[in-house]
């Protein structure tokens, strides 16, 4: 297959490279050559900015497009437009952030998506669910019954720039006594991502069309205690749980999903509580989460900077040890 990747050397669009080289695939690459310029010399790559530059993809042909890198409407329109007739398929890489009622568990492909008020903002950090709600159907436009929509979920494993996932594996094999939020057996869900870029790649080769919810992790899901402990095992550390009522975090201003990753309030649940049936029943499958782990605490140590993490992710061990000390103070 001969493949055309939009974006393709920041996490979800390497591992969909590694992915598709594996598979024996030709890819090409079309982005700005602005982010780890060194990946994948092997591969021919296209220089071009999406928003105006698309001119470079004249006059060539593949079989398909992924998109890694639409979230703007007007942006997704203009790539579909240009590629209706150079690509059979194409998949556009969407999120459950979708979906209007972020509470409501077990939600499937059918449930209502968010309706922006103003639906030219390009606002993409305010209004991320809203805008990949409308890119969906942008594509769609421009390739009836050709584009496959992928409603990923949280995406965890080596290379990850959010640094939401890593933190856990990071903190745990630190050891001590660690805080963790809310109550052990709450639901979780999320994908290795280098899973989910090896199901998009054979559902290219498919050219498997419509929407799928796509996070798990196998069994459809786990809980933050399960991922914690397996955390310690995969770890051999000495670290303890001290899990703290979510009222009392909030009152402290510790921040769910930044501060302290997986956990989600009770109107964001629903996030990591999707319907995932339409996907597995097209092969979705996952390797086992202490892999996941071992391979991102791999990861992590081997980086120039390990531990690094963009601003705001993840729990200051000063803060850390406030709350716990508080937490203790309140309950002897």
């Amino acid at each position: 297959m001969r493949l055309l990747v939009l974006g393709g050397t920041v996490y979800l669009g390497r591992h969909l490279v590694d992915a598709a080289l594996a598979r024996g695939h030709e890819v090409t690459l079309f982005n700005r050559g602005r982010t780890n310029a060194d990946l994948f010399p092997e591969v021919e790559r296209i220089h071009g900015d999406r928003d105006g530059g698309l001119d470079a993809l004249a006059g060539r042909t593949w079989d398909a497009a992924i998109d890694t890198c639409g979230y703007v409407p007007r942006i997704v329109r203009a790539s579909a437009e240009r590629l209706r007739d150079a690509v059979e398929h194409y998949t556009f890489i969407s999120s459950i952030s979708v979906y209007a009622d972020g509470a409501r568990a077990g939600q499937d492909e059918s449930g209502a998506v968010e309706k922006l008020e103003d639906e030219t903002t390009e606002e993409v950090r305010a209004h991320y669910g809203g805008l990949k709600a409308l890119c969906e159907p942008a594509a769609e436009e421009a390739m009836p019954g050709r584009v496959l929509h992928v409603r990923a979920g949280l995406l965890v494993g080596p290379h990850d720039p959010t640094g939401r996932f890593t933190y856990w594996p990071r903190r745990v094999a630190e050891g001590g006594e660690v805080l963790a939020p809310g109550d052990p057996a709450r639901a979780i869900q999320f994908i290795d991502t280098r899973d989910l870029a090896a199901w998009i790649v054979r559902m290219a080769e498919m050219r498997r069309a419509g929407t799928y919810n796509a996070t798990g992790p196998e069994g459809g899901g786990t809980t933050m205690g399960a991922v914690l402990e397996e955390c310690v095992r995969v770890s051999r550390s000495d670290a303890r749980f001290t899990w703290i009522d979510e009222p009392f975090l909030l009152e402290r201003s510790v921040t769910p999903w930044t501060e302290l990753p997986l956990w989600v309030t009770p109107d964001s649940s629903g996030i990591m509580a999707v319907d995932l049936r339409r996907a597995l029943g097209e092969g979705l499958a996952y390797r086992p989460v202490a892999e996941t782990i071992r391979d991102t605490l791999a990861w992590d140590r081997a980086r120039p900077e390990p531990g690094a993490a963009p601003p705001g992710i993840g729990l200051a061990r000063e803060k850390e040890r406030e709350v716990l000390a508080t937490w203790r103070a309140r309950t002897d």
